[in-house]
């Protein structure tokens, strides 16, 4: 049996980047990108010889098959095709967030199988090649518009500065923090779920990326800034109006799709009580609202927004890893 543990992320800035339309065009994107302690985790187990059915497969649905075509969860489907797997074999699937939330999940998933399958077959690969097979096959075999910054950011965990090639080449470049400043942003981030879920990839493909590439330039460019902050060459108090300015940023991509009636009454009434800006993760329309907020605003914070749960967390620094193994 194998349990891998992958973390999910948050995304500071260049959001949108990470798609082929943008980074082709304009040479590069660039993403900084955060591994958090908060994860999702994949069980495979080989069976014993006496079974039913050849796969079983628990998610949020529970599946039994003798073909790997049957397979309904188009993720767990390419990975064992991909792999070869023809024994009988048992995948479960648990995660410390809700789906389709904004920290990633889906290629978070990706990403822990596919590590979890190189385990099982005893074939030893670098977090590059992992985060690279997992994007190949939910962009290119399942034909999912979705960028490839989350694979990448799940498979290395950390702080890390990820670009964009035209050529399709990624580079992780890993942000040298001060060690204070990263404290002091893991007690005054919080994250709060809008309770809405949303299909990332319908709210890509509403995207112009021709008509927006200049507001893109922008979400690019601010990376830099958010790298100075970590770096300590900028003020920490910079973080707030930097989140702020790129959700305005973001928000310009897609009007109707990316915020709402309840995410504007959500940060409104956190800037009013403290925080210094935000933004919601991942491709927006719901999921989860991040805040920069003073450790002792929030929770008063916490009392005005009583009716969503809010997400306390650290950055996870080792990526996506084997944590069981057992080769009975």
């Amino acid at each position: 049996m194998i349990i891998s543990r992958t973390p999910l992320r948050i995304s500071l800035a260049g959001g949108g980047s990470d798609i082929p339309e943008y980074y082709k065009k304009n040479k590069f994107g660039k993403v900084l990108s955060i591994g958090i302690n908060r994860y999702l985790y994949v069980i495979v187990k080989k069976q014993i010889n006496i079974t039913d059915f050849k796969y079983k497969i628990r998610w949020s649905k529970y599946e039994q098959c003798n073909s790997v075509k049957e397979i309904k969860h188009p993720i767990i489907r390419e990975t064992l095709k991909f792999f070869k797997i023809n024994e009988a074999i048992e995948i479960s699937t648990f995660s410390d967030a809700p789906e389709s939330s904004g920290l990633g999940s889906s290629s978070t998933f990706a990403v822990g199988l596919t590590n979890a399958i190189l385990a099982y077959k005893n074939i030893q690969q670098t977090k590059g090649y992992i985060a690279g097979l997992a994007a190949d096959l939910e962009i290119n075999k399942l034909k999912r518009k979705i960028g490839k910054q989350d694979h990448y950011a799940a498979s290395y965990g950390g702080i890390n500065e990820i670009t964009f090639n035209s050529n399709d080449t990624v580079k992780v470049e890993p942000v040298f923090y001060k060690k204070q400043i990263v404290n002091k942003l893991e007690k005054n981030f919080i994250l709060i779920y809008t309770k809405i879920q949303r299909n990332a990839s319908k709210i890509i493909s509403n995207i112009d990326f021709g008509k927006k590439n200049e507001t893109l330039l922008k979400m690019v460019g601010q990376v830099d800034g958010f790298r100075k902050i970590f770096e300590g060459k900028s003020k920490i108090q910079n973080i707030g109006k930097l989140l702020d300015e790129g959700w305005k940023l973001k928000k310009n991509l897609s009007a109707k799709n990316i915020s709402n009636s309840r995410i504007d009454k959500m940060y409104s009434l956190a800037k009013k009580n403290g925080a210094t800006g935000g933004k919601i993760c991942g491709a927006g329309g719901g999921g989860f609202l991040l805040l920069y907020i003073d450790k002792k605003k929030q929770n008063y914070l916490k009392k005005t927004l009583k009716n969503y749960p809010f997400f306390d967390f650290k950055f996870d620094l080792t990526g996506s890893r084997i944590t069981y193994y057992d080769e009975r």
